[in-house]
């Protein structure tokens, strides 16, 4: 059985009691992650958290020696079916291009902070052809 491989939080952030990612195998599963700046902080409007989002969704990544061409499942998690529209043009530069990874989209009540606007959690294949 292959160990598990914890993917900590970038220093300085202060995050509940998770892993940010956590590799089994040939898995990556991506926590969540909402979008927060490198200070921790919540960028003020959708733009500005997808952004942080996708930079942060990339670090993870990048430690796990991966790209977002290696994602096979995206979740995405908004508060405002408002965003939805905005969230496909910005989704679709920050993944692409096409074929993209698997995604669910939910619009849900609340996220556990009220200023979060999005979260992004995803699994990617870390094999190597």
């Amino acid at each position: 059985m292959a160990p598990i491989q914890h993917f900590a939080p970038p220093a300085g952030v202060k995050a509940p009691p998770l892993s940010f990612a956590t590799r089994t195998g040939d898995l990556l599963f991506i926590s969540g992650i909402p979008g927060f700046d490198d200070k921790g902080a919540l960028a003020d409007g959708f733009e500005a958290q997808f952004g942080f989002v996708v930079a942060n969704i990339k670090r993870v990544l990048d430690e796990a020696g991966a790209t977002f061409r290696d994602l096979v499942k995206v979740n995405v998690l908004l508060t405002r079916a408002s965003d939805v529209a905005t969230m496909n043009v910005l989704y679709a530069s920050a993944f692409g291009p096409a074929p993209y990874p698997a995604r669910t989209t939910c619009v849900v009540q609340a996220l556990p902070d009220p200023k979060m606007l999005i979260e992004i959690e995803a699994v990617a294949s870390l094999t190597k052809a």
